[in-house]
């Protein structure tokens, strides 16, 4: 089946869903060159997430818009995780603070009511005052990616909502827990 909507995006497996500007349902035929795709074997950190009854519709699927909570889940864990086990004393304190202003998510299979998800996050670049996540979503059941996403981060002082350059010690401490991170500082 070709797309039933149009946007600017490539598509994915059989019966799946993706979002960016809109929902497409495709074929297998159409999948295309360069296809966004993540191995997991590349992900250190891990959560597992379980579908509750208020995240599904009435056909016991997961919404859409739960995939981006799960992620935001991930990253919050990472982060702590990351501050604990390096002990960074400049990030998330004081005034440093980090906002969401880039989440996207690619949907593979639905997952549904009570199903356990693993949910696998990276750091992939760090700039000057951003870095990017990277997600995978595997149902634990049937250990198949159902989702893939990224999503972009500015670390800002809250007194002023204006960007933050990032202490060094977050570049050491992301350089050495994950391995192929691109460092893109000026």
């Amino acid at each position: 089946m070709r797309s039933l909507f149009t946007a600017d995006f490539n598509t994915v497996s059989e019966s799946s869903w993706r979002l960016k500007n809109t929902l497409c349902i495709t074929s297998e035929n159409d999948k295309q060159e360069g296809e966004f795709t993540m191995d997991k074997t590349n992900f250190k950190h891990k959560i597992i997430e379980v579908v509750k009854f208020h995240e599904v519709d009435l056909l016991g699927v997961c919404n859409n818009a739960v995939y981006f909570n799960y992620f935001e889940d991930a990253r919050i864990k990472y982060m702590q995780d990351l501050k604990k086990n390096y002990q960074l004393k400049e990030v998330l304190e004081g005034y440093s603070f980090f906002i969401m202003v880039h989440n996207e998510c690619d949907y593979i299979e639905p997952a549904y009511l009570d199903d356990e998800l693993i949910v696998y996050t990276k750091i992939y670049f760090i700039k000057n005052s951003s870095f990017g996540f990277e997600h995978i979503i595997e149902k634990k059941s049937s250990g198949k990616i159902i989702a893939q996403g990224k999503g972009v981060v500015v670390h800002i002082d809250k007194r002023t909502n204006k960007s933050l350059t990032l202490p060094e010690e977050f570049y050491k401490a992301v350089k050495d827990f994950e391995s192929g991170v691109e460092i893109q500082k000026n």
